[in-house]
């Protein structure tokens, strides 16, 4: 007898971080309430903490709008970050100029960032 709860999520796609730099910032707000985390992503001096910052607003926002839609009552402060994952996105090669004529290859990795938010209370109940 499990209750379901709603999640919220919003994405970034294709931010020119390697995902393990942005897991480093995720792993700070991940089970954190989302006042918590929005402090957290505000005053981490890392180059994706912005852009983790603006996708957690973003996360909660949606969740403004669709509790709105479907005419249930959503309380912000009861909120917490869920799930926040950094996946790999595609990666550009480029080649690096070496001596004697030679090429270096590397890569520039980009990722796929996912944040989801849900209730506390909410999720509290389907573990019963």
């Amino acid at each position: 007898m499990a209750v379901e709860t709603k999640e919220y999520r919003a994405e970034a796609r294709f931010q020119r971080v390697s995902p393990q730099k942005a897991r480093l910032v995720l792993e700070l707000i991940k089970g954190r309430n989302v006042q918590e985390a929005l402090e957290t992503a505000a005053f981490t001096r890392k180059r994706i903490a912005p852009v983790i910052h603006k996708l957690l607003v973003s996360a909660i926002d949606n969740a403004r709008y669709v509790s709105g839609e479907q005419g249930t009552d959503l309380d912000v402060d009861r909120l917490y970050v869920k799930q926040a994952v950094a996946n790999d996105g595609p990666r550009m090669k480029r080649i690096r100029p070496a001596p004697m004529g030679r090429a270096y290859r590397y890569q520039r990795r980009m990722s796929h960032i996912v944040v989801a938010v849900a209730d506390k209370n909410g999720d509290e109940e389907g573990t019963n």
